[in-house]
């Protein structure tokens, strides 16, 4: 019993150091995504490797010898603190966000952005989710996954719907219970590493005169193979200068969290504010598992708004059939 006994703590104590010396050296790895968009995609992940190293080190400073127990410990700080540093502002922009009332008379948008997935589990749950919120504009990714249901029980509720052109290499939607004075898309595949991610953009114009404004909705590929992110962000940062930034709407599953440097150089770039601060949405379950998490961990569906609008409110919507969380923001006219 008693070797037993000797050889589990033997693995918790290395097990322990093992986790706290991986996740230092990832978060290590992850302030190199300044220069290298390969160590870029560890930053997504840093609060995995901040959790990890708390563990890590709790469990080294309960179970490790005394040598040991330094070295777990301070390994383990160096994945927490490194962790931190990257997303503290992140946090603190989400602790110091302001919203509004809005102005009496003023121009009010509740606006939706939703992930559909390729797989909803549940289309009518979703649908009457969505119809419930009584959004104003809905923008969808992978719209097509929810199946013709999902459509069915939207249509009625959102009269107006802006699609892609057929052949296009787009899966976008934006329902809207406003009618689109214009409409158009630019999905592309610059520089394509492979042959499922592409730049998936889709736009509407509302209103007329100083009331109009345009709504926007993109879709990233993943931060890997790395490179093709940051080439999608630079193909839409070029795009954008032909629209009216400050009353723009853009919203999107980027796949890229606020952490990294590719989300921190395209929020400079973009010239929006990001009204989405540290709200994760993804995952809400994993593919046709059944597994569920918790809690989202991962902030990569966000919502920009250009300086005509002030935010009201930004929320989180619940777990439906996709694999990501809807976001909702409500934005009103600044006073002009």
């Amino acid at each position: 019993m008693r070797l037993i006994l000797n050889l589990a703590l033997l693995l918790l104590r290395a097990g322990a150091l093992a986790v706290a010396l991986g996740c230092a050296l990832l978060a290590i790895a992850a302030q190199g995504g300044r220069w290298s968009a390969t160590l870029d995609t560890a930053a997504h992940f840093s609060p995995l490797w901040l959790v990890g190293g708390l563990l890590a080190g709790a469990l080294g400073a309960l179970v490790s010898r005394s040598e040991e127990r330094r070295a777990t410990v301070a390994v383990a700080t160096t994945a927490v603190v490194l962790s931190a540093l990257q997303m503290t502002p992140e946090l603190w922009a989400r602790a110091t966000q302001k919203t509004v009332q809005p102005p009496k008379g003023a121009q009010t948008l509740k606006v939706i952005q939703f992930n559909a997935w390729g797989e909803n589990q549940d289309p009518v749950g979703s649908a009457d989710w969505v119809i419930a919120q009584d959004a104003d504009i809905v923008l969808l990714e992978e719209s097509y996954g929810a199946g013709g249901v999902f459509h069915k029980r939207l249509r009625a509720a959102y009269p107006y719907r802006t699609g892609c052109p057929k052949g296009r290499p787009c899966h976008n939607l934006i329902l809207s219970k406003l009618k689109p004075t214009e409409r158009g898309d630019f999905a592309e595949r610059p520089g394509a590493r492979n042959g499922t991610a592409f730049l998936s953009v889709l736009y509407a114009r509302f209103g007329q005169g100083e009331d109009a404004f345009t709504a926007m909705n993109a879709h990233y590929g993943w931060p890997w193979p790395a490179g093709y992110q940051q080439e999608q962000s630079a193909a839409l940062a070029e795009k954008l200068k032909s629209f009216d930034r400050d009353k723009l709407i853009l919203t999107g599953d980027f796949n890229s969290t606020p952490w990294s440097f590719t989300l921190q150089r395209q929020d400079k770039t973009f010239g929006m504010d990001r009204r989405t601060r540290a709200l994760p949405s993804w995952p809400a379950r994993f593919g046709r598992t059944g597994f569920q998490p918790l809690f989202p961990i991962l902030p990569i569906d966000h919502v920009y708004a250009g300086k005509a609008w002030r935010t009201v409110k930004v929320e989180r919507g619940p777990r439906l059939g996709s694999d990501h969380r809807p976001v909702v923001v409500t934005l009103t006219r600044a006073s002009r």
